[in-house]
């Protein structure tokens, strides 16, 4: 890599991670759904399980890898952590209101021309940005 690009990414390295390991928890997530579904857990229960297996997997990459956050001690990564399940649960009854009221508003359709698809790619878009900054400045702020 040249010396630009390489700058770039120091530069962006935790967005850049964030993105990535926001990835791999979305992977995590379908993934543990599939496999349930699979052997027969009905798919409301497989749903809850997975969402919460990722949201630990997101806490663990956050906390070590992207923000690399000191915190040490019990109580410390407990605070750490009952915060990002607060700020992740918050976010998911955000969107679980947002897509609905957008679609019933009629900011919809317009890009994709599937009902709701449009909505929820603008409120994952907000989701993501939102648990990013609660995870910089809430959560894991150094």
């Amino acid at each position: 890599m040249e010396i630009k690009q390489m700058t770039l990414f120091y530069k962006y390295r935790e967005q850049l991670a964030y993105l990535f390991f926001g990835g791999v928890t979305t992977g995590v997530n379908w993934s543990v759904f599939t496999l349930l579904v699979h052997f027969g857990i009905p798919f409301e229960v497989s749903n809850v399980i997975s969402w919460l297996t990722a949201v630990m997997v997101s806490f663990c990459t956050s906390k070590f890898l992207v923000f690399k956050s000191t915190t040490k001690g019990v109580s410390g990564v407990l605070k750490e952590a009952m915060t990002f399940m607060g700020g992740r649960f918050l976010t998911g009854v955000l969107e679980l209101g947002l897509v609905p009221f957008l679609v019933h508003i009629g900011l919809d359709g317009f890009v994709f021309g599937t009902t709701g698809l449009d909505a929820k790619i603008l409120v994952s878009v907000a989701v993501v940005i939102g648990n990013y900054l609660m995870s910089k400045f809430l959560i894991f702020k150094s």
